[in-house]
């Protein structure tokens, strides 16, 4: 009997992409990312957070950032080829990814934004991302989470 498979773990499994699950225990409400690294006993630079951003109503991007780094929103803004991006608010999360904070894959959003990870992650055997929920985490090779994503690899940490 093994956890419910997430809308992401459904679209690596019918792509036949391999990837682990890490689960931890969220119920202390601790879900930031560098004590999901902690829990799961991972190092932070190989943990990482799904950060959604907009320039206007209609386009979104995309950045998956190690946990324990901070997006730079210029760097940002021009790999997404946007004259300026900021922060989607938590409470629009849900309505334009079908994620909630804390459980925000990159991977199987409602629709497919332009995605970018930080170039730290293709030097890396496995990162690990969101799987969906709070508590569950995926692990996989960067080079199969570009191509599950579309994403671009880039420079965007501060």
């Amino acid at each position: 009997m093994g956890a419910s498979k997430t809308n992401a773990m459904r679209i690596l499994d019918n792509k036949r992409i391999e990837y682990g699950m890490m689960s931890y225990d969220a119920r202390d409400g601790k879900i930031d990312g560098i004590t999901v690294a902690d829990k799961i006993g991972k190092a932070p630079e190989t943990v990482f957070k799904t950060l959604v951003t907009h320039n206007g109503p209609q386009q979104l991007y995309v950045f998956v950032i190690p946990v324990a780094t901070e997006l730079d929103l210029k760097k940002a803004a021009k790999a997404a080829g946007a004259k300026k991006i900021e922060m989607l608010a938590v409470k629009d999360l849900q309505k334009y990814t079908g994620y909630i904070r804390g459980g925000c894959s990159p991977i199987g959003m409602k629709r497919q934004y332009p995605t970018f990870i930080d170039e730290s992650a293709t030097n890396l055997p496995e990162i690990i991302v969101s799987g969906g929920k709070i508590g569950t985490q995926i692990v996989l090779k960067p080079t199969e989470f570009l191509e599950v994503t579309q994403a671009e690899s880039v420079a965007l940490i501060k």
